[in-house]
C-alpha cells in the first residue's frame, strides 16, 4: 500500500487527509493519473510532490510503504 497525504485545499477537494492506494510500485506520474481517474483531480494544479520528505519529479518512482504528500503552492506575507 502506498499512502498519499493531502494538505491545504486538496483536503477539502478530496474529503479527506489521505488517500490508500494498494500497489505494489508505480511513478509519480502514473500515481498522478490514477488520483485524475479515480477521484477527478485535475492534475493541471500546480503541486509539489515528495516521497518520503523527498521532492520528486514525474519519473520517480513510488513502491509500496512510501509515503507520498501532495503539496500545493503556499503563499504568505
Amino acid at each position: 500500500m502506498i499512502t498519499v497525504l493531502l494538505f491545504a485545499h486538496l483536503q477539502e477537494q478530496f474529503g479527506t487527509d489521505k488517500i490508500a492506494i494498494n500497489e505494489k510500485k508505480l511513478t509519480v506520474i502514473e500515481l498522478k493519473e490514477k488520483l485524475e481517474k479515480e477521484y477527478k483531480w485535475n492534475q493541471g494544479q500546480r503541486v509539489m510532490i515528495a516521497i518520503n520528505e523527498e521532492y520528486a519529479v514525474d519519473e520517480d518512482e513510488i513502491t509500496e510503504g512510501d509515503v507520498v504528500a501532495l503539496i500545493p503552492p503556499v503563499s504568505g506575507g
